[in-house]
C-alpha cells in the first residue's frame, strides 16, 4: 500500500483557509498514488490558546467531515484525521474520523484527553480507536495518545495500520532562563519525533503520521508571559519496526510525505511499561499538563460548551 501523510502549516481557526489548505495538500498525496492518507491533528484549526478556537468546532456530518468522505472517494483511498468537532449533545471533542475509498465513514475515535491548553476547547473520549474498514483494522492514535500506555494497550497485536496526528508546540525559548528552556526544547523536539517513530514498534504494525509545522504566537494561560514559539513537525511513515521510510521535519514547511508499506499485523517488538506515561516527561512539560488542566476545567464550561457548532444558527443546550 502506498501511503502519504500531511505536514500542514496552519492558520489558527481559520477553517476555510486550512480546509483549502488540506485538499490541496491531499489531492497531491493523490496524484502521487497514495492509497492512505493521513491528516494532522486538528486539521481544520491548527491549535493554541485562541479563543475564537470556541466558534470553529465543526458538526459530525459538517465541512470537515464532507472534506474527508470527498477526498477518499476521489482518490479511492482511506483518509482519516482529527478536528474540533461539537456533538449534539453541545460538548466539543477532538474527533478522529476515517473515510473509506466508498466515500463512507468507517469509524471515529475521540482523543482521550486533552493535553495543556487543549482542555479549555473540548472533552475527551472514551473508546478504543480501533476502525474496521474491511480489509484493514486500522488504530487512530492522536498526539499525546502516543505518549501514554493506555493507547498501546489497546491497540497492540489488534492493527494492521495506524494513523495518526499530532499539532505538539514546541517549549518557548524566549523565556527565563533561556539556557533551560534551550535544554528543555532540545529535549520535546526529540521527544516529538521518537512518541511517533516508537509507536510502531509498541503496537506492531505500520505507522502513518501527520503533523503541524510553522510558528505559534497566542497568549498563555493564567501568565504574564505570551507563548511564542512553533510547532515540532515531524510528519514520517514508520514500517512495524519503527524504521523511518519517509519523514519530513517541522524545517522543511508544509508538504506531503509518501512510502509503499506492508499493512499487517506482527507481535509488537516492546511491551509497555508499568506506568501511565510512555515516555517521561520534562519537569516544565509536567508542570503545564497539571496546571493547564485545572484552567481548561474552568474555561471550557464558561466559553465552549454549549455553543452551536460552526455554520449553525441554533443554541445547543448544555
Amino acid at each position: 500500500m502506498r501511503a502519504a501523510a500531511i505536514q500542514l502549516n496552519a492558520r489558527i481557526a481559520d477553517v476555510d483557509a486550512n480546509l483549502e489548505a488540506v485538499e490541496r495538500l491531499a489531492d497531491q498525496a493523490g496524484s502521487e498514488g497514495a492509497e492512505c492518507v493521513a491528516l494532522p491533528e486538528f486539521f481544520t484549526t491548527g491549535i493554541g490558546f485562541v479563543p475564537e478556537l470556541a466558534d470553529a468546532a465543526l458538526s459530525p456530518d459538517g465541512e470537515a467531515t464532507e472534506l474527508l468522505r470527498s477526498l477518499a472517494q476521489r482518490h479511492g483511498a482511506l483518509v482519516g484525521g482529527s478536528f474540533l468537532c461539537r456533538d449534539d449533545d453541545g460538548e466539543v471533542r477532538n474527533a478522529f474520523l476515517l473515510a473509506t475509498p466508498d466515500g463512507e465513514i468507517a469509524g471515529r475515535h475521540d482523543k482521550d484527553l486533552p493535553t495543556m491548553w487543549e482542555n479549555g476547547f473540548y472533552v475527551g473520549g472514551h473508546d478504543d480507536g480501533v476502525i474496521e474498514t474491511g480489509d484493514l483494522t486500522v488504530g487512530a492514535a492522536v498526539c499525546w495518545e502516543l505518549m501514554r500506555t493506555q493507547t498501546v494497550r489497546r491497540l497492540a497485536g489488534r492493527i494492521d495500520l495506524a494513523l495518526t496526528g499530532s499539532g505538539w508546540w514546541s517549549v518557548p525559548q524566549s523565556w527565563p532562563p533561556r539556557a533551560l528552556m534551550s535544554r528543555a526544547e532540545a529535549g520535546n523536539r526529540a521527544l516529538a519525533r521518537r512518541a511517533a517513530q516508537q509507536f510502531a514498534p509498541f503496537v506492531g504494525a505500520p505507522v502513518v503520521h501527520a503533523a503541524h509545522c510553522g510558528l505559534l504566537q497566542c497568549a498563555n494561560p493564567w501568565s504574564p508571559l505570551p507563548y511564542d514559539g512553533h510547532f515540532e513537525g515531524w510528519t514520517m511513515i514508520c514500517d512495524a519496526s519503527g524504521r523511518v521510510l519517509a519523514g519530513r521535519a517541522a524545517e522543511q514547511g508544509e508538504g506531503v510525505v509518501t512510502a509503499e508499506i506492508e499493512p499487517g499485523r506482527v507481535t509488537p517488538k516492546w511491551r509497555a511499561p508499568d506506568r501511565f506515561w510512555l515516555h517521561r516527561r520534562g519537569a516544565i512539560a509536567a508542570f503545564t499538563w497539571w496546571y493547564q488542566r485545572l484552567w481548561g476545567q474552568r474555561y471550557y464550561p464558561e466559553h465552549v460548551s454549549g455553543r452551536p457548532a460552526r455554520g449553525t444558527r441554533e443554541r445547543i443546550p448544555a
